[in-house]
């Protein structure tokens, strides 16, 4: 075993967490970490996945990346990265190019022709349109002189036909915003109603749990049963309520909260500043694995408890909390 697989066996084994809790933290097979542990690199995928892993095993402990690579750079691999030049010929020999040049000479010999040819399609076409303008300009000029009036009646009704339309649109456009405007204002009428709902029921919600708590508050007891080890039990009475709340305020540690019968409500890490709440009123016990328990605090009830053990001496604590409530007594 290398000087950093120790290293990281032990601060691994400080917070609690086994090599399957690894894994699923960091999604790296069981055998890679062992791997890692074991200075045994030959298992990897190449040297790459190894300064990988073990970027990935620091984080999930909370250990300073930069800081281990430097401190055991002689325990990990090394990469390096090489680049094969190729060179690829863009020249393409002589014998390649293909030779279709030979029936170019008898093409010239008939250009002269289909110049000719070209010429006369191209005058003819410019003498017929020529002779179409002359025959539309005559037509215009009759149709102007007989029917003048005629334009400006169909002007005339044009006019009042755009005047209709324009007044048939704004009174539409009119109509759409005033629908509109109505929507709007049913929608934020709705919304309001529904916000003012939501803050008077978490403002009655917020009164019965501050009266139960006082009500509680008074004849609630929680006392220590058993302490041994690692692990202390306590007993939690006189009171019809059981809610439980981890905070962990200095770093990320593992939680693992479950009932007495092995139903786990929390199972994962506990990110620094995070806190978790359980309802276990229907819970005759409660079990908690902390595995960083410094700068994690407990309440029960939203009363803070003090852990079973100094933290700097018991890193890992198992607290047991057995409950009946008052109207069991």
């Amino acid at each position: 075993m290398t000087e950093l697989g120790q290293r990281l066996r032990q601060e691994r084994e400080s917070k609690g967490l086994s090599l399957e809790d690894l894994q699923k933290l960091t999604k790296i097979q069981k055998r890679y970490l062992l791997g890692i542990e074991e200075g045994n690199y030959e298992v990897m995928p190449g040297k790459f996945y190894v300064r990988a892993f073990i970027k990935q095993y620091c984080e999930a402990i909370g250990l300073d990346t930069d800081a281990i690579f430097e401190e055991y750079k002689s325990d990990i691999p090394s990469t390096q990265t090489e680049d094969i030049p190729q060179q690829l010929s863009r020249v393409r020999s002589r014998k390649e190019i293909p030779q279709h040049t030979k029936g170019v000479s008898k093409a010239y010999d008939y250009l002269p022709t289909v110049l000719v040819v070209a010429g006369v399609v191209v005058v003819g076409i410019i003498i017929w349109v020529i002779a179409q303008n002359i025959v539309s300009d005559k037509n215009k000029e009759q149709a102007n002189q007989e029917a003048p009036n005629s334009e400006i009646q169909q002007s005339n009704t044009q006019e009042e036909t755009n005047e209709t339309t324009a007044k048939n649109d704004n009174s539409t456009s009119e109509d759409d915003q005033s629908a509109a405007d109505k929507k709007e204002q049913e929608k934020e009428t709705a919304a309001k109603e529904k916000a003012e709902k939501e803050k008077a029921e978490k403002e009655k919600a917020a009164k019965e749990k501050a009266a139960k708590e006082k009500k509680d508050s008074g004849k609630q007891e929680y006392k220590e049963v058993q302490k041994t080890g690692r692990s202390a039990t306590y007993a939690l009475s006189g009171t019809d309520a059981f809610s439980l709340e981890v905070t962990s305020t200095q770093a990320d540690t593992w939680l693992d909260v479950k009932n007495g019968k092995g139903n786990a409500f929390f199972s994962s890490i506990l990110k620094k500043g995070e806190t978790k709440e359980f309802d276990l009123t229907k819970e005759t016990e409660a079990r908690v694995n902390i595995g960083y328990s410094p700068g994690v605090e407990l309440k029960v009830n939203g009363k803070a408890v003090d852990l079973p053990f100094d933290s700097s001496k018991q890193v890992r604590q198992v607290v047991t909390i057995q409950y009946q409530p008052a109207e069991a007594q």
